[in-house]
């Protein structure tokens, strides 16, 4: 991939904030840089927003909301159309800066392009089956009449590791149900959220109806919007503690909030398994966007009689993946996004090795420039290791045997968090068991990747609440009322 390509890529995207349809400074003239992790060096500006431009963000939703609430559904949905097409004609482009401003290599960018789109053709279609419900009272005497309305004005938050489609799977159903909404990108990837809202603009989407805000202070842009009493739902996906800080700041105004956190996600493979597919959904489950996913492998509990041979196995597939720069041919690892989870990452490893874990592949970060860090798999591991309890988000594999079923689950469940678990058993009595049995939002059973636009995407306990995707996506964005009607 030659500078030249990788510029013209990047300068083709705003770097200005995208207020009632304007693309606008920010107040104080102030811009934030954005870095390539593999180089360390900046790529772009864009502008760092201030509570002034959230509060102005707001009024621009807020100004057109009741329009918006009443445009077409038919309308609302061809718009979510137009936008899906561009961003598919558009994909090597958008993928290009992706994998610059985060990392990722470039068939994986190429990927959430697709999967980004994805949710804007479901939602275009859900748009029009926005449906209430009319009955007659039990006692006979009057009707029941339910009907969907949009929520009002949104605010969603979204993480640098899945850019385009973590925006996509909220703008998607805000649009669809009728809300108008405003988005703030993580500071590291905010260049793919620029260019979705300029794609929403040619494809026709009234200004106002989403606004864009970039800045290098979450915190301070958020608190005008969260205490004003006009904004209606906020949304965001991240890290728990920083959820649960957005939770208690929510409480005030009583917002409808839903939270996709963090994970732990438990990846159980049982001794009728079969062992390569286990091992394929694993790299899958793994090394998907470097591990940097709240849907990633967190640990591997694997039957005691086939817990060594599944670990070289791993081992031997991860030891094969090429490292590098996303845009180089072949590379199927790119580095991590920043010095601060490379050295997380680094510091987890050493306190499993400090422990007793022995890597059977990798085992550190990469010297010299960006942020890269080798895959590895760490075999005996010890049960008291913080990477078996904490968030490990990078391409780290560790391995650890169980002696039964009830021991397994045990361990799958013994943590806070309850995003997915990862199963694999060729018993169907088993396999539901366990399912039933396992305290996550999601399971991938026999197969190592569960996102898919047409399905409820979330977790319980410190994963979360609320869902995004499938038919249950869009009443995230919509109340209910209810009309007794006299007869």
């Amino acid at each position: 991939m030659s500078a030249t390509t990788e510029k013209t890529a990047v300068d083709a995207v705003p770097t200005q904030l995208f207020i009632g349809g304007e693309w606008r400074d920010a107040t104080g003239g102030e811009t934030l840089d954005v870095e390539d992790p593999s180089t360390g060096e900046a790529i772009a500006s864009v502008a760092d927003a201030t509570p002034d431009d959230a509060r102005a963000a707001l009024d621009a939703a807020c100004a057109v909301q009741d329009e918006w609430a009443t445009h077409p559904p038919r309308e609302r949905g061809e718009i979510l159309r137009r936008a899906f097409e561009a961003m598919t004609a558009n994909a090597d482009d958008l993928a290009l800066v992706m994998t610059l401003e985060m990392g990722k290599p470039l068939a994986e960018s190429k990927a959430e392009i697709t999967y980004a789109a994805e949710f804007l053709r479901w939602f275009s279609e859900e748009a029009v089956r926005i449906e209430g419900r009319f009955g007659t009272a039990p006692n006979g005497v009057g009707r029941l009449i339910t009907m969907k309305q949009p929520v009002g004005p949104c605010y969603a938050i979204t993480p640098w590791n899945f850019p385009a489609a973590m925006g996509t799977r909220k703008i998607g159903p805000a649009i669809a149900a009728g809300c108008t909404m405003i988005i703030k990108p993580a500071q590291q990837t905010p260049l793919s959220m620029l260019a979705l809202a300029k794609i929403f603009q040619e494809a026709g989407l009234p200004d106002g109806v989403l606004n864009v805000l970039t800045g290098s202070s979450s915190g301070e842009i958020s608190e005008p919007l969260i205490n004003d009493p006009r904004l209606r739902k906020l949304t965001f996906t991240g890290s728990t503690p920083v959820g649960q800080k957005l939770v208690e700041q929510s409480a005030k105004g009583l917002l409808r909030t839903s939270m996709e956190l963090g994970g732990n996600a438990p990846f159980l493979v049982f001794e009728d398994a079969d062992l390569d597919a286990a091992v394929e959904g694993a790299v899958i489950a793994k090394m998907r966007n470097i591990g940097e996913a709240c849907t990633a492998a967190n640990r591997f509990h694997v039957a005691e009689s086939v817990a060594a041979e599944f670990a070289e196995k791993l081992a031997a597939k991860l030891g094969e993946m090429k490292v590098g720069r996303g845009t180089e041919e072949d590379v199927k690892v790119g580095p991590l996004i920043d010095a601060k989870q490379r050295d997380k990452v680094a510091e987890l490893v050493a306190d499993a090795t400090d422990r007793g874990a022995r890597p059977l592949v990798g085992g550190g970060p990469r010297d010299g420039a960006g942020y890269f860090f080798d895959p590895t798999v760490l075999s005996d591991v010890s049960p008291d290791s913080r990477l078996l309890k904490e968030e490990i988000f990078g391409p780290v594999a560790p391995v650890i045997g169980f002696d039964s079923e009830d021991a397994a689950i045990a361990a799958a469940n013994d943590t806070e968090y309850g995003l997915v678990a990862y199963v694999y058993t060729q018993d169907i009595k088993r396999a539901f068991r366990v399912c039933e049995r396992l305290q996550t939002g999601m399971v991938g059973l026999n197969q190592g990747m569960v996102s898919n636009a047409s399905a409820p995407f979330g977790g319980v306990k410190a994963s979360g609440f609320g869902r995004e995707g499938g038919p249950e996506g869009i009443n995230e964005y919509l109340e209910v009322k209810y009309v007794a009607m006299a007869m």
